[in-house]
């Protein structure tokens, strides 16, 4: 296991607060430009427009808390089990605003809630390796206390992330910042599990595995 950079409790859950905070910013400031849109203009086509743009916006930040809330958050008591249909639902609301794709393989059942967050987690750092878009396919090998995650992203000029390769080595560099967190975060999931992370390149594909 690699041995990670320290951080404080306190830090850990400033750079989190601040990595859901980035995700949902966006979907948000665009409902309150809708807003403002519809208090000001006085046309009836500008007023479609905003309420189209209110109801995309609400819905995609719904969206994205949800998944934040699972792949981030508390999500019921320690050592909870989550469903693996549930966790696909709320892939498939996160995805909807996202430029890749993505296909789901594997039995349902309930796994332990850090093996889902790992999962989620794993899935944001595959939408890294493809940014112009593609599909990435999330298998799951097993069922409950044994579920393991192989995640494969086909899109064009796919690359592994440097710095969740340099996370899963030890080899980190200077502090850790908001931007980095989501890797980190992952990589000790991956360990509170005893599960062995892979990034490598396979052809044109970057594959994932959590084994």
């Amino acid at each position: 296991m690699p041995e990670l950079p320290k951080l404080s409790p306190l830090d850990l859950a400033a750079l989190i607060a601040s990595r859901v905070c980035h995700d949902i910013i966006s979907p948000v400031g665009a409902l309150a430009n809708g807003l403002e849109v519809l208090e000001e203009e006085d046309s009836e086509e500008m007023k479609a427009f905003a309420m189209e743009l209110i109801h995309k916006s609400a819905k995609t930040a719904s969206a994205k808390l949800k998944f934040c809330r699972i792949a981030f958050g508390a999500s019921g008591s320690a050592g909870s089990s989550i469903d693996t249909g549930e966790a696909e639902e709320m892939v498939g609301l996160y995805m909807n605003s996202e430029k890749a794709e993505y296909t789901w393989e594997g039995s349902r059942s309930f796994v332990p809630k850090n093996r889902v967050k790992l999962l989620l987690n794993l899935l944001l750092i595959s939408l890294g390796a493809i940014p112009r878009g593609g599909n990435v396919g999330v298998q799951i090998h097993g069922e409950g206390e044994t579920a393991t995650f192989t995640l494969r992203c086909v899109g064009p000029k796919a690359r592994v992330p440097a710095d969740f390769v340099d996370m899963m080595n030890g080899t980190v560099e200077g502090d850790i910042t908001a931007h980095a967190v989501q890797p980190y975060y992952t990589v000790m999931l991956a360990q509170d599990c005893g599960l062995e992370l892979g990034a490598v390149l396979e052809g044109e594909d970057v594959v994932f595995t959590a084994k």
